[in-house]
């Protein structure tokens, strides 16, 4: 298997380092990173790093994406649709070796659903600009997918944690905050569970879209005591969410109150995840176990 990933983020950072350490016969990686000064500095040993910004064609990638067989896209759409699909949509579309496609979305697309259970078949109904403009390149994908007659994997995430971006960092930085909002809970997604899920769909071509979250949604406030219960220290002071002051993007996350089924994931792939809850990840991270 030949692997390229758009957009070689923390995410899909993740999921090339999982591919270098899989057992077998060797799996080829390259990816996009934004800028030439990056690629020098994402430490993915053995994967080739083209530059890539969304705008115009990346000048060097086209062989590499020539050959690929699997082809990850982990690159945020803007008000123009998905820049994979608008730069180098006919490269994909010519290609005599590609079978497999996987788009990272986000469960933002189902906007607020007022704390309620959802899974797959909830219809989308994002709130904010961001999360349309994922629902629209998710059926720019589909489109594609389609006319092309190659499997894609729609994988919606919910808000990704994992060593150097979770609650740990943010009591370190000073920057930790519990914010109180009745009732609100969040999905998270541990990036080790994303590398694993991602290398399993790949491996069996699985096509459909699913949520990928944790079993447990929670209130953030929780979270981020249990972070400082681990560490040990004070956590910050609770604050009410109606008269904290935020930025508008900071309170945007809030307006979107839900409860995200893995059920159907799991299902497909005959797995639990390796890290269910946001407790068994922070243990991990803290202990140096997870990736």
């Amino acid at each position: 298997m030949t692997y390229f990933i758009f957009g070689l983020g923390y995410s899909a950072r993740a999921v090339a380092r999982a591919l270098g350490e899989t057992p077998g016969p060797v799996v080829s990686v390259s990816g996009t990173t934004r800028s030439s000064d990056r690629s020098q500095v994402l430490g993915l040993e053995g994967a080739f790093v083209h530059v890539f910004d969304g705008t115009t064609p990346g000048e060097t990638l086209k062989p590499s994406l020539g050959d690929a067989s699997h082809v990850i896209v982990s690159i945020p759409p803007g008000a123009d649709g998905d820049p994979v699909l608008a730069c180098h949509g006919e490269d994909l579309m010519r290609s005599t070796t590609l079978g497999w496609l996987c788009y990272y979305s986000t469960v933002g697309v189902y906007g607020d659903q007022d704390g309620a259970w959802i899974d797959e078949t909830a219809t989308p109904d994002p709130d904010n600009e961001r999360s349309r403009h994922r629902l629209e390149a998710e059926n720019q994908w589909r489109r594609f997918a389609a006319q092309k007659k190659v499997p894609l994997l729609i994988l919606r995430l919910a808000g990704i944690y994992g060593p150097g971006r979770s609650g740990f960092d943010r009591l370190d930085a000073g920057t930790a905050r519990r914010v109180v909002k009745p009732g609100q809970v969040f999905n998270r997604i541990h990036v080790a569970d994303i590398a694993r899920v991602t290398l399993l769909g790949a491996r069996h071509r699985l096509s459909g879209t699913f949520n990928l979250a944790d079993d447990e949604p929670a209130p953030p406030q929780d979270v981020v005591t249990h972070a400082a219960e681990l560490l040990g220290v004070e956590p910050p002071p609770l604050e009410d969410f109606e008269t904290a002051e935020m930025t508008a993007m900071a309170r945007s996350f809030y307006a979107d109150n839900k409860r995200v089924s893995n059920a159907a994931i799991k299902r497909a792939l005959g797995i639990k995840l390796t890290y269910p809850t946001y407790r068994q990840g922070l243990d991990a991270i803290l202990h140096g176990l997870s990736r």
